[in-house]
């Protein structure tokens, strides 16, 4: 089945910002029945307010554990070859932060726990890039909740028959009908092993790497298919600021800690992509279109 994606370019998204009008009136004339509206889990978290100041975090002796010995020696070094990890990254982790770095895996510590804070990036959802200072996001309390909400919100307002998936851009691996998600998430089907341990089977085993759909509500889909529809709708969407905190901080010109809100306003924003059946046949995005 070929797809037809639509971006949808948005204003950045504050906390308090009433994400669900925001959608209805960005999505509005665009739509038609059948369409399965994509979010950005990531923007959707910001706008709820789902953040945490690290700087005003105290790590402890297992976080900065983690930092100084786990970051820059394991991940730096052997895991991070094992993973097949790109030589850029391995430099970045081999100088990773200790203070802030700590600080960063002590939040990971204590909203996530271990498995997952023994990852070398999202650890359980938990994300740096595309926000101002030293904030991070954290994850969707209830993502099937909020979807539901989305929908139900879009059908009353334009009409339309709709799906709403929300997208995460941490990685699922799969192999076969075998699909390890990098977290518990609520769509049938994925599989969660436990933190860094999907990143390390995924990688080393050399398993067909895809976003991860968080959670989906209106016409069920096959695990598999969700998978390549927010694959497609990652892809589309772009990274914003960049993907990572050390992306943002290049392209911003600022500190890893320097980004502020001001800067993230002056950056295009997508977090919504429309997909839409285009006829025909193969797993590929038919047309990208922007709007604003």
């Amino acid at each position: 089945m070929r797809l037809k994606a639509i971006r949808v370019r948005t204003r950045y998204w504050r906390p308090g910002t009433d994400h669900v009008r925001e959608i209805v009136e960005a999505v509005r004339g665009l739509v038609e029945d059948g369409d399965i509206v994509t979010v950005s889990e990531k923007a959707l978290s910001t706008a709820s307010g789902l953040l945490i100041d690290e700087s005003r975090v105290r790590a402890g002796r297992m976080a900065t554990l983690l930092a100084k010995v786990w970051m820059r020696k394991v991940w730096g070094g052997p895991l991070g070859r094992l993973t097949k990890l790109r030589k850029r990254t391995l430099r970045r982790l081999r100088s990773f932060p200790l203070t802030a770095g700590a600080v960063h895996k002590q939040v990971a510590l204590r909203c996530v726990g271990l498995l997952q804070a023994l990852r070398h990036y999202s650890e359980g959802g938990i994300d740096a890039s595309n926000l101002p200072y030293a904030l991070v996001s954290l994850p969707l309390r209830n993502p099937s909740t909020e979807a539901r909400r989305i929908r139900e919100a879009l059908e009353a307002e334009t009409g339309r028959r709709l799906s709403v998936m929300i997208v995460d851009g941490d990685t699922t691996y799969s192999w076969r009908n075998l699909h390890l998600s990098p977290r518990r998430v609520e769509v049938p089907g994925l599989v969660h092993l436990g933190g860094f341990l999907t990143f390390l089977v995924g990688r080393t085993l050399g398993f067909k790497a895809r976003s991860t759909p968080i959670a989906l509500s209106g016409e069920p889909l096959n695990p598999d298919w969700a998978l390549t529809l927010a694959n497609v709708a990652h892809r589309v969407r772009g990274h914003g600021a960049g993907r990572t905190v050390w992306e943002m901080s290049e392209r911003l010109g600022a500190s890893l800690t320097g980004v502020t809100w001001e800067m993230l306003d002056q950056v295009e924003h997508a977090p919504i992509v429309i997909l839409r059946e285009a006829g025909g046949r193969g797993e590929q995005a038919g047309a990208v279109y922007g709007h604003r």
